[in-house]
């Protein structure tokens, strides 16, 4: 684009697939479904995020670097803005989120938020990231993050993260 003002907001939630999430860089900030809207008012926009947790370490990080991209194009006020509601969720992730994530070796959430059994703790098929098996268990619900469990593969023996359905 030769200017700023030439961008659609579209096109700049587009730009925003360049950001990457500094905890699975294979992530960007749009797969994972953090970046909820653009707006843009000439030269300013504004993107609202929501974390994928209130405690989230990486938020601070995702802000700065959505900023820092958007300046390199030129925009020269961007006003990022945090909202909590509605909470974020694993649903938001991208079908190409969850594809990288498994590539990445982390499995993808099993369920959906509105599945019975990801409120009530039923049994989940969680498939193995690694050789696809889905005799797997859970060694401990937490894992790398907050938002991750450690299972192990039954078939392979690897242990994998699994990303929480949140």
């Amino acid at each position: 684009m030769e200017n700023v003002t030439d961008y659609t907001e579209e096109q700049i939630f587009q730009e925003l697939s360049n950001v990457t999430d500094p905890e699975i860089p294979v992530l960007t900030v749009t797969d994972m479904g953090v970046v909820r809207k653009v707006d843009k008012f000439g030269e300013t926009v504004r993107v609202t995020i929501t974390p994928t947790y209130s405690g989230c370490p990486a938020m601070q990080r995702i802000e700065s670097d959505i900023k820092e991209h958007l300046e390199k194009l030129g925009f020269e006020k961007v006003e990022v803005v945090t909202v909590l509601s509605p909470a974020w969720t694993t649903d938001w992730l991208t079908d190409v989120g969850r594809k990288k994530l498994e590539e990445y070796g982390i499995a993808p959430p099993a369920e959906k938020t509105t599945d019975k059994s990801a409120l009530t703790g039923g049994k989940k098929t969680v498939r193995c990231p690694q050789c696809k098996s889905e005799n797997t268990k859970m060694i401990s619900q937490f894992g790398s993050t907050a938002c991750k469990a450690l299972y192990q593969c039954q078939d392979c023996k690897e242990p994998f993260d699994y990303f929480k359905c949140i």
